[in-house]
């Protein structure tokens, strides 16, 4: 749906809860200096010899064979692999094309549950109309990603007019259905259950904490994405 929206003079918070965007909040919470990302396995493979970073990369669920990670966020948690002071370049099959289709906007900042309140204090402000670019699952619809612009939503309801977009309404609805019990409502999202058909149960779990990464924002700068701490974020 992103060519249905004009981004120039917009913010866009990109978003792949499970978990291109999950992953990217993980890596740089957890000292990765920087990442790229990008739309194809060969370009990453390319950027990891060009640069000497890690390559991180995904296709249909699975980690794609021949790079050091796949896009869990636990590759850059479990300690197996040194990530620290490392940059990273990755590709998945939603998440970073959603992104490299953003950057018309003014800002492109990365967005997750994880990060939720280092959205809220970025978006507002910048003083800009937000949009939120849902990666969702081959250029369909999927329910989580929906459900965080309904988080957005709700918070940034005292600074932005939420109602004036049917879209944003749906999604804040769908958010005030889940938020009670949010692993429980997403189970029932065709991509969770794809995930867990792959024993990711545990990215799922992970992915949905709120705010366990309040002040990473990942945001664009020139050819990546570096993290922009929220109290910064507030002067810019």
């Amino acid at each position: 749906m992103l060519p249905l929206y004009d981004l120039r003079g917009r913010v866009a918070v990109v978003v792949d809860i499970l978990r291109a965007t999950s992953s990217i909040v993980t890596a740089l919470a957890s000292g990765v200096t920087h990442v790229f990302p990008v739309a194809e396995l060969a370009e990453c493979q390319a950027l990891g010899a060009q640069h000497g970073c890690l390559t991180a990369a995904e296709r249909d669920g699975r980690a794609a064979e021949g790079f050091d990670l796949g896009n869990s966020p636990f590759g850059y948690l479990d300690g197996v692999l040194p990530v620290r002071g490392r940059a990273v370049a990755i590709s998945t099959t939603n998440g970073t094309q959603a992104l490299r289709r953003s950057l018309a906007a003014d800002a492109v900042v990365v967005g997750a549950f994880l990060n939720l309140g280092a959205v809220v204090e970025f978006a507002r402000a910048q003083q800009k109309d937000v949009v939120v670019v849902c990666a969702g699952w081959k250029g369909k619809f999927c329910l989580e990603d929906t459900v965080f612009g309904g988080a957005l939503a709700e918070r940034l309801a005292d600074s932005f007019d939420v109602s004036s977009s049917d879209a944003t309404l749906a999604a804040l609805h769908l958010w005030q259905q889940a938020k009670g019990d949010l692993h429980g409502y997403l189970l029932q999202s065709a991509h969770v259950r794809r995930l867990n058909s792959l024993e990711a149960n545990k990215d799922f779990a992970f992915c949905l904490r709120v705010d366990e990464y309040p002040a990473v924002l990942p945001i664009w700068r020139e050819d990546r994405l570096v993290a922009l701490q929220h109290e910064v974020a507030r002067t810019l």
